[in-house]
């Protein structure tokens, strides 16, 4: 059995003990609140929207209780995941989330790590024989033409300072900072005090025409989403360079006080999914929003029309971990802005839609008039929603045009034509 780990949770610019993670072997752990957080803290902030801060309370009476949903946020999937089980020396199955996360989560997306991870990390860091102008930052270009010593800094032996293990899905992906003139770093190996600004850099899935296609056209779709009047950060800063994507990341904020650290929280974990596949529903992740969110009408419009331009233009890698929420430096939580939104219809490896809208008897449903009916709402609402929508009808009609004005291929979008002219008479037909 592991010793006991350490939660800490990144507030006012420094790393702050929150909680212990006690593993009770393969995926069973407890976690409670440490006193010293709960009681030195003034209004100690949750380390997570379902895990209220209490002491000497337990959330779960079980003696051996599964690992909490929203850890699994931290695990590392993808290229990170397949690093760390090399590393660790294990065969990958699907019961490595706890080893995972004590070694991985040292730098994940959002506001919390765990100590072992962290120290995993610098020991990892230890072992290698560093280049020699590791410190100097580059440009993404040079990552995009594989310059040895960028190559040599993010490959076998400074991957995890680049952060991969922090990004979950299956294409590679990269954490990085920049500095005062605009390099790129590796995220842990710039210091706080010198990060200007913070980026997610994503390559291609695999090495298919289709792969390359998908990963150019994310930029473009972005675009569109924004321009439907969606909630899309800074998307004029996004580059696209050759089959590479540089996004400027939303957990991270930096301004005069330093480098800010932003809580976000998947709709698996606040929905309470433990692991990962799990099924579930679209009508329970909004439920999730609307428990949680500070302005649940606006973050439940802005789903279902998430949900209208996935379907419209075809972004079938719809599952719960592909959505999220935050914490704001305001304290309000709210939808994180729309991220992996990209023609996944055409990804080589035949990706279906994960998640749906059903009835009370869990059917399937597709037209926008059953599912406003399906939904747990007041009738008010309701009523305001079919109106917000029906009025959205139009935007979407428009796809075609908004989407080649923003640079979607033609190729993409003649493959979407039904789909676009199907959505916008659904959400007509509300009226």
């Amino acid at each position: 059995m592991a010793d006991l780990a350490i939660i800490e949770i990144f507030r006012d610019g420094q790393w702050l003990p929150s909680a212990s993670l006690e593993p009770l072997g393969g995926e069973h752990a407890r976690v409670d609140y440490l006193p010293e957080y709960v009681f030195d803290q003034e209004k100690p902030w949750p380390i997570s929207l379902t895990f209220p801060v209490q002491f000497g309370v337990s959330f779960d009476h079980d003696p051996r209780p599964q690992l909490p949903a929203f850890l699994y946020d931290l695990v590392p999937q993808g290229p990170g995941r397949k690093l760390l089980v090399e590393l660790l020396g294990l065969r990958d199955h699907d019961g490595l989330g706890l080893p995972l996360l004590l070694a991985g989560a040292f730098n994940p997306i959002g506001a919390l790590r765990i100590d072992q991870a962290v120290s995993f990390h610098e020991s990892f860091l230890d072992q290698q024989a560093l280049p020699a102008n590791f410190t100097r930052g580059f440009r993404l270009v040079d990552l995009v033409m594989r310059q040895p010593e960028v190559i040599e800094s993010l490959s076998a032996h400074a991957m995890l300072s680049a952060g991969t293990t922090g990004v979950q899905g299956a294409a590679p992906k990269f954490l990085l900072s920049a500095d005062a003139d605009g390099l790129l770093h590796p995220d842990m190996a710039l210091a706080d005090s010198e990060a200007r600004s913070h980026w997610l850099v994503k390559g291609p899935r695999g090495r298919h025409r289709d792969d390359h296609l998908i990963i150019r056209a994310e930029a473009a779709y972005l675009r569109v989403a924004a321009a439907c009047g969606l909630h899309v950060h800074r998307v004029d800063q996004i580059i696209v360079h050759g089959n590479w994507l540089q996004l400027p990341r939303f957990d991270r904020q930096v301004d005069d006080h330093g480098v800010h650290r932003l809580a976000q929280e998947s709709l698996a974990s606040l929905a309470g999914l433990q692991g990962f596949g799990k099924p579930c529903s679209l009508n329970r992740l909004l439920g999730a929003i609307r428990e949680h969110s500070s302005a649940p009408m606006d973050d439940t419009l802005e789903f279902m029309k998430r949900d209208v331009l996935n379907q419209a233009l075809r972004n079938t890698d719809n599952h719960a971990r592909n959505h999220a929420m935050q914490r704001l430096p305001n304290g309000e939580i709210r939808l994180t802005p729309l991220f992996d939104f990209a023609p996944m219809f055409r990804d080589p490896e035949l990706i279906p839609r994960a998640l749906h809208w059903i009835d009370h008897n869990g059917r399937r449903l597709r037209d926008w008039s059953p599912i406003l009916e399906a939904l747990k709402l007041p009738d008010s609402e309701r009523t305001r929603f079919a109106g917000a929508l029906s009025e959205f009808a139009e935007t979407v009609a428009r796809l075609p045009e908004i989407a080649k004005d923003n640079g979607v291929d033609n190729e993409i979008l003649d493959a979407c034509r039904y789909s676009i002219e199907n959505q916008a008479e659904s959400l007509a037909r509300l009226n």
